[in-house]
C-alpha cells in the first residue's frame, strides 16, 4: 500500500526541516495533531494522594509540567519551599528549567543523563539520607526508578503532580491517513475515547518510546516500527526507514 498521508500526534514541531524533506522526497503530506495535553491536578486532586510536600527533603523531576504543576500546586497550598529543598532532575534541560521558579544553585539541584540508573547515581552515599518525592504523571512509567530506589533503600514516595487530558478528534477523519505516528499510552486512551469503534485494518502505525508498546499490545493494535534504536534515533529517521521499505 502506497504511504501518502501521515499523521503525528504531536504539536507542529520548531524545527520541520526533517519533514519538509521526508515531504518532498517521498510526496508524502504530513500533519500533526495533540491527540491529549498535560495538564496540572487541582489542588483537591492532589490533596486526595494525602501527599505533604514538607515531609520530603528532596524532589526528583522527569518533566518540565511536573516541575510548574509543582511549585504552582505548593503556591496554591501556600506551602513555602525550603531553601534547603534539593532537586534531582533526569536531564540538565529539566534542571535549568528549575530557573523559572527558584534561583539556581549547583548546590541543590544535580542531573542525570536521561535514565533511572543516572539520576540514583547522582544520589550516591552523600545523598543516601534525604527523603526523596518522585513527581510523576497519571500515565507516567516511574516503575523502573522506583524500583532502584526500593533497590538502594531510599526514602521515597511517588506523587501525581500532571495528568493527561484527551483532545478532541473528531474533526480528524482517521480513514485518511495511511501512517500515524503515536508516542504515548496516553495517545492510544485517547484514540480509544474518540473512536470507540475504531478498527486497524491496513493503516499502519509507527511509535516512539518504550512506554507505548504495552499499551498499543493491550489495544490490539500492531506496530509497523518501533523507535528509537541505535539505527532508528528520531520519528523523521522512522517514518523515512518505514516508506523506504515500500
Amino acid at each position: 500500500m502506497a504511504i501518502k498521508n501521515i499523521l503525528i500526534s504531536q504539536q507542529p514541531p520548531r524545527v520541520s526541516a526533517p519533514y519538509e524533506a521526508l515531504s518532498e522526497k517521498f510526496g508524502v503530506k504530513i500533519d500533526f495533531k495533540p491527540f491529549f495535553l498535560i495538564e496540572p491536578l487541582t489542588a483537591r486532586e492532589f490533596r486526595a494522594q494525602h501527599i505533604n510536600i514538607l515531609d520530603f527533603t528532596a524532589v526528583v523531576f522527569s518533566s518540565r509540567h511536573a516541575i510548574d504543576a509543582f511549585f504552582n500546586l505548593s503556591e496554591e497550598l501556600r506551602i513555602r519551599i525550603p531553601e534547603t529543598m534539593k532537586y534531582f532532575c533526569t536531564t540538565e534541560a529539566v534542571a535549568m528549567y528549575l530557573q523559572k521558579h527558584i534561583v539556581y544553585r549547583k548546590r541543590k539541584i544535580f542531573y542525570g543523563t536521561g535514565t533511572p540508573d543516572s539520576v540514583v547515581a547522582l544520589i550516591g552515599p552523600k545523598h543516601k539520607g534525604e527523603s526523596f518525592l518522585i513527581a510523576k504523571s497519571d500515565s507516567g512509567n516511574n516503575d523502573a526508578l522506583s524500583r532502584l530506589f526500593e533497590e538502594r533503600g531510599l526514602s521515597y514516595q511517588t506523587a501525581i503532580f500532571v495528568k493527561s487530558v484527551s483532545q478532541d478528534l473528531k474533526d480528524v477523519n482517521l480513514s485518511a491517513y495511511d501512517l500515524v505516528v503515536l508516542y504515548n499510552a496516553s495517545d492510544v486512551k485517547s484514540l480509544k475515547e474518540n473512536f470507540p469503534d475504531f478498527q486497524q485494518g491496513p493503516l499502519k502505525f509507527i511509535t516512539y518510546g518504550k512506554t507505548i508498546v504495552a499499551a498499543m499490545e493491550e489495544a490490539g493494535l500492531e506496530i509497523a516500527v518501533k523507535a528509537p534504536s541505535p539505527e532508528i534515533p528520531s520519528v523523521a529517521r522512522a517514518i523515512e526507514v518505514y516508506l523506504e521499505q515500500k
